[in-house]
């Protein structure tokens, strides 16, 4: 029976298990039971003897042993997996067993990375780039970018072997390391460079095929001497346009042929290659025939002309060749219409290919960069410089760019990508964690030994114009790396031809499932189309757009203009590679244990460092474009993307940068000039825990503008591991409400017994070290007169008392709810302050903060002061005038004189009215209580204590009474009931004979004609902002103070009753 039930449990357990580690890093609950109550009563024995002290909490924290479980079962499964497994578990009978992944390292990493790395350049650009570059500076650039992808190779490895890496590449590792605005960002990025490199192959595709294969193709032709190039250029794009929507359809139709020629594609490359060393070894003992002509030390164009010579003889007769013929414009030979420079210099021809063993090398170390439209030239060829004519250049090789060592970098840069090709296949291989990095580095080191050796090999052996022809017009139009090659130039232009066309499908197959990973993940929302595709997941919408943005790329149709652009962008997404590795390294978070030991946070910076320069070395002004590309959108997923929490290192960062700036703070109490009010708001809330006064969060938002401290702070009555979930629920409500009213700050809830005291620990606990709240605002208690309840006015008493002992200001804005929204305007209006006593300027600083608001930033200050019978009134106003022009507030300066007058009728009236009805609530009170503690008592004649707490102003009044109590009279207690009701019908009768105290008097006076004063000058006011008096050290009178304060702003329609916290807060020094 043991056995059996945990069968049960274990089965249960790892399949709710299976259900909370699949939901992946979503914020998941863990409420729902392991088992439910049938199974768990099958037997006495369900739960182990040994975990008898578990029991209770195994529906949510599981038994060791059905996790391992689990987890030995675990499979990588890639994204989309989740949603097929769904797709297929509604039809049971064909649900199919999954395969698990069988990829090793060579298959898995290795070759996919080969594959992607050696690409179009290599074929079409490298030769190029050394003859313009030298052999050194060939060196130091494919130094650079090798040493780049390697360190960022390292960052990957110590990422993707951090845990188990779902498909999606570089997107997931930066995501789930730097969080969802950097992994938009990146994630973007990485399309967009993925998308423009599919661009820059069909491109590369059709200059081989127009160029090398069948020139006869070209729909345009030059016009004109010199517009081949715009010829040649809309050539590309048309029949690279042609080859986009080919291709796109390939991929449309179906992936798996994609992937079933990815071996032929492959095998291509690896024979093209071979083709070049071969060719290179060849060249030692027998280099390959490929004359240059030369004019002088100029190179010619060999496509005009077949004979590279002056004259020929013809039946033993000298006429002029072909050559004199496009010099000259003349059949005969005749020198009147030749170019000077044709007729001055000799031709003479020299071998394109002298070989390995030629010591050419020497030759070709130094870099020789031309500009735009130079000849070709030999540097050792003797010539006569002389002038030339302009409609001869055709004739010349040209240099059809102006070339540097920062072009040269951007153009390289493109055939060193690839390096992410074993990461986007994790979850197909074995073991992830051990064939990702040894895959990659190997493919790294074998591909730069490659590069290296080429550019050693062409150095070698071919000569430096050849070197320098980008397209190969010296040598007949052949591609000029076909020339060295064995058996035959066709080797190298038919496989590199394939092998670009493979790259370029490829890339049109990934970017669009990278672009359906980020629109899945819901992070940026106007993505969200393209997550959806055809039904088996294909995704249809995200590879219209790729063919969209790569015909951009078609329509540049430069091979020299597009791959600086997706430098760009696969440079960001390595830079943030490997800022990720360096932050979770240098934060030493808990999760973070690659299994792969060799990296190194300074790796990371410096890989991060050259991939920085690298961009801004390339192409400056492409750097900027692509960074403020990444810098939009991360911004977007900040302020309009879905919140995720995947554990992120920028998570960690923050937390470790706040926790560094709470210690910097806790040294000392601010600078008065540092000074502003960081805000504990009370709220309350109603019986369905909704917000009652939600102005309060409108008044703070207005009050605040986002900037400092805002806490909102509330109180639930009742026992904590009761009402746990109610708190819950309220710090939601009002953290929705925080949304609402655009309030940036938190939200902290407390469960206390009695509300007073939950106030009393806000106070006293919210905030953190130098974060913490120096300024309370607190609702007014509205109908406390109406109320028998003291408690409402009672707790606010209480809180203004624990404000004052705690040194904070308070606020309380009275009548919030015809405070202004945040959607209102005051196109004019007064704020009118009325300052009565100074308590650290705080009534100067509110104003002034909140007429930062757009709400009140029309509205007029206006400044009252109040001068007595002695007071100079014309000084105090000058006095008043120059403090407020040294606090560079602008305001309206008027002083309110005073008169002693006598105490009038209606205040007199007034204070009796208030002592009369605190009078009759106390009595009323009493006999209540009274006969309630009588009765309690009675039943627990051991509670004697209570006793000295019976006329207490308690907020609950002790324990809830019984209902129904039964009682024994005796004759004593029917006499002492009798003189109990006997004298509270005297005490009523004493409250008509009641004399009102002369203190009260006083203070009400004050009240009386402070708001005649007030409410004739600021009865028009948007906003009235007065002293709040303190407290009455006795608490007897308590309930008259709440009757002071009703009556100092009656007749005001928005007052904001304000108490300093004994500290200055302005001050007039810079």
């Amino acid at each position: 029976m043991l056995r059996a039930g945990r069968g049960i449990m274990v089965n249960q357990v790892t399949e709710n298990v299976k259900e909370l580690l699949l939901k992946g890093h979503g914020n998941h609950k863990e409420n729902s039971p392991f088992l439910n109550s049938s199974e768990a009563g099958k037997g006495g024995d369900y739960y182990d003897r040994n975990l008898a002290l578990f029991e209770e909490e195994l529906d949510i924290r599981p038994k060791v042993s059905s996790l391992l479980g689990k987890l030995v079962n675990y499979t990588n499964l890639t994204q989309g997996v989740k949603e097929h497994e769904e797709a297929e578990s509604t039809d049971g009978s064909k649900k199919k067993v999954s395969k698990s992944p069988s990829m090793g390292t060579l298959m898995g990493v290795y070759l996919p990375c080969m594959q992607n790395i050696f690409g179009v350049i290599l074929f079409l650009r490298l030769t190029w780039m050394v003859g313009m570059a030298g052999v050194l500076q060939s060196f130091l650039i494919v130094l650079l970018c090798c040493c780049c992808t390697m360190l960022t190779t390292i960052s990957m490895s110590a990422i993707a072997t951090n845990g188990v890496v779902p498909a999606g590449g570089s997107y997931f590792m930066i995501s789930r390391s730097l969080g969802p605005e950097f992994g938009g960002a990146v994630g973007l990025c990485f399309y967009l460079g993925t998308t423009f490199a599919g661009a820059m192959y069909i491109l590369g595709a059709i200059e081989i095929l127009l160029t090398y294969i069948v020139p006869q193709a070209a729909i345009f032709h030059p016009s004109g001497a010199h517009d081949a190039s715009s010829a040649m250029l809309n050539n590309m794009r048309v029949y690279g346009t042609v080859f986009l929507i080919l291709m796109a359809v390939v991929v449309f139709v179906g992936v798996k042929y994609v992937n079933k020629f990815a071996s032929l594609f492959l095998a291509c490359v690896v024979i093209s290659i071979l083709s070049i060393y071969a060719g290179a070894i060849k060249s030692i003992f027998d280099p390959p025939e490929f004359p240059i002509c030369m004019l002088g030390n100029r190179t010619l164009s060999r496509d005009h002309f077949d004979v590279c010579a002056k004259t020929v003889v013809k039946d033993n007769i000298t006429v002029a060749s072909k050559l004199w013929e496009l010099f000259c414009h003349s059949t005969n030979l005749t020198t009147e219409h030749c170019d000077e420079y044709f007729l001055m210099n000799n031709v003479s021809e020299i071998a394109g290919i002298p070989g390995a063993a030629s010591g050419i090398l020497i030759d070709n170390l130094w870099s020789n960069y031309l500009e735009k439209g130079e000849i070709l030239e030999r540097a050792h060829q003797p010539s006569v410089d002389v002038a030339s004519q302009k409609n001869n250049l055709h004739l010349y090789v040209l240099s059809d760019i102006s070339t540097s060592f920062m072009v040269l970098v951007g153009i390289f840069f493109p055939s060193v990508t690839g390096i992410m090709a074993g990461s986007n296949r994790s979850g197909d291989l074995k073991d992830a964690q051990k064939s990702i990095p040894v895959g990659t580095i190997l493919a790294i080191v074998t591909t730069s030994l490659v590069y290296f050796s080429c550019v050693l090999l062409f150095g070698a052996c071919i000569e430096g114009v050849v070197l320098r022809d980008k397209y190969g017009d010296a040598v007949n139009k052949n591609l000029v790396v076909g020339t060295l090659s064995w058996p035959s130039p066709w080797v190298i232009v038919i496989g590199s031809f394939f092998s670009t066309c493979g790259a370029g499908l490829q890339s049109l197959t990934g970017a669009p499932r990278l672009l359906q990973a980020i629109a899945k993940d819901n992070i940026i929302p106007f993505l969200w189309i393209f997550g959806h595709g055809k039904a088996n997941g294909e995704p249809t919408w995200a590879l219209l757009l790729t063919a969209l943005i790569a015909e951009l790329g078609i329509l540049i149709a430069s091979l020299d203009m597009v791959a600086p652009i997706l430098s760009m962008f696969f440079l960001m997404c390595y830079l943030f590679v490997n800022l990720a590795c360096a932050v979770q390294t240098l934060l030493r978070t808990p999760n973070w244990r690659p299994r792969f030991k060799y990296y190194h946070w300074a790796l990371s910076f410096l890989g991060m460092s050259i991939c920085l320069a690298l961009m801004f070395i390339s192409s400056w002004y492409y750097a900027l474009v692509a960074m403020l590309i990444a810098g939009m959108i991360y911004k977007y997923i900040e302020y309009q993307g879905a919140e995720k929490e995947w554990g992120d290192g920028i998570r960690g960062l923050s937390l470790s940068a706040a926790r560094y700036a709470l210690l910097r703070l806790e040294e000392g109490p601010p600078h008065t000039k540092n000074w502003r009010p960081q805000l504990l708001v009370l709220l309350k809330l109603d019986e369905d825990l909704h917000v009652k006064y939600p102005r309060l969060l409108t008044f703070a938002s207005q009050l605040k503008a986002g900037k400092g401290l805002t806490i909102i702070g509330s109180v639930i009555q009742g026992n904590f591991l009761e009402t746990y979930g109610e708190a819950q629920a309220a710090e939601q409500t009002i953290k929705n409400m925080m949304e609402i009213e655009k309030v940036k700050g938190f939200c902290q809830v407390v469960v206390a017994n009695k509300v007073r005291e939950g106030i009393a620990h806000l106070i006293q606990s919210c905030g953190l070290g130098g974060m913490k709240h120096n300024t309370v605002v607190l609702g007014w208690p509205y109908g406390w007169r109406q109320s028998e309840d003291p408690r409402s006015w009672k707790t606010f008493i209480g809180t203004v008392r624990c404000t004052t002992a705690a040194h904070l200001a308070l606020l309380v804005p009275k009548n919030v709810s015809f405070y202004p929204s945040n959607h209102e305007r005051y196109n004019e209006g007064n704020i009118d302050v009325w300052w009565i006593v100074h308590d650290g300027g705080m009534l100067m600083l509110l104003p002034f903060l909140l007429k930062q608001h757009k709400v009140w930033r029309k509205c007029k200050m206006r400044i009252f002061t109040v001068a007595q019978m002695d007071d100079n009134s014309i000084q105090m106003k000058k006095d008043l005038a120059t403090f407020l022009y040294q606090l560079r507030i602008e305001a309206e300066v008027e002083v309110v004189e005073m008169h002693n007058s006598d105490i009038s009728a209606y205040t007199y009236e007034r204070t009796l009215m208030m002592e009369q009805r605190s009078q009759m609530l106390r009595q009323m009170r009493l006999t209540k209580t009274e006969r309630e503690r009588e009765a309690q008592l009675v039943k627990d004649r051991h509670s004697i204590a209570r006793l000295e707490s019976l006329y207490s102003d308690e907020e609950d009044e002790g324990d809830p009474v019984p209902e129904n109590i039964q009682m024994t009279w005796t004759k004593e207690k029917c006499e002492a009931e009798k003189r109990n009701r006997g004298s509270a019908v005297g005490s009523f009768r004493d409250l008509i004979s009641i004399k009102p105290n002369q203190s009260n008097v006083r203070r009400m006076h004050t009240a009386v004609k402070l708001n005649e004063v007030i409410v004739n000058r600021s009865h028009d006011a948007r906003l009235v902002l007065l002293n709040m008096p303190g407290p009455p050290k006795n608490t007897d009178g308590d309930e008259n103070y709440m009757e002071f304060l009703e009556v100092l702003t009656e007749g005001l329609e928005r007052v904001l009753l304000v108490r300093g916290g004994g500290r200055e807060v302005i001050t007039i020094y810079s």
